[in-house]
């Protein structure tokens, strides 16, 4: 099967733009592949702003994320491979995304089974006793 990740990327980009709110991605810029302005790398981590006026020729693909933008004054042509994604929110709430360092989405674990009902004994009912 294929991923899920660069359809949930585009979904909640797609989301976070009908809110009129800035989509940002975090992405681990030491993925092979990644072309990111260099510069503005920190900890081997970048957050770009993708929202649709700060960039141009956004293509959010199945293998990777394309844009044309400026940084520092100068334009840059940016590709993220999707393995490189490593979240993506919206700037003013948080709301977004995390994926996990394989690159695939965070799946919560599977609900544990409610408590089976357990008959009551007589050792386990409370006592009460008459204090003075």
């Amino acid at each position: 099967m294929t991923t899920l990740k660069p359809y949930l990327v585009r979904a909640i980009y797609e989301w976070i733009v009908d809110n009129n709110l800035t989509p940002h991605i975090l992405v681990d810029a030491d993925q092979p592949g990644a072309v990111l302005p260099r510069a503005f790398v920190e900890n081997g981590r970048i957050v770009l702003n993708i929202r649709p006026e700060a960039v141009q020729g956004l293509t959010l693909g199945n293998e990777e994320i394309q844009f044309n933008a400026r940084f520092g004054g100068r334009p840059t042509h940016v590709i993220v491979p999707q393995t490189a994604v490593l979240a993506i929110y919206a700037k003013e709430n948080g709301k977004g995304m995390i994926f996990d360092q394989d690159g695939e989405e965070e799946t919560p674990p599977p609900p544990s089974p409610p408590p089976s009902p357990t008959p009551s004994s007589p050792s386990s009912r409370p006592k009460l006793r008459v204090v003075k």
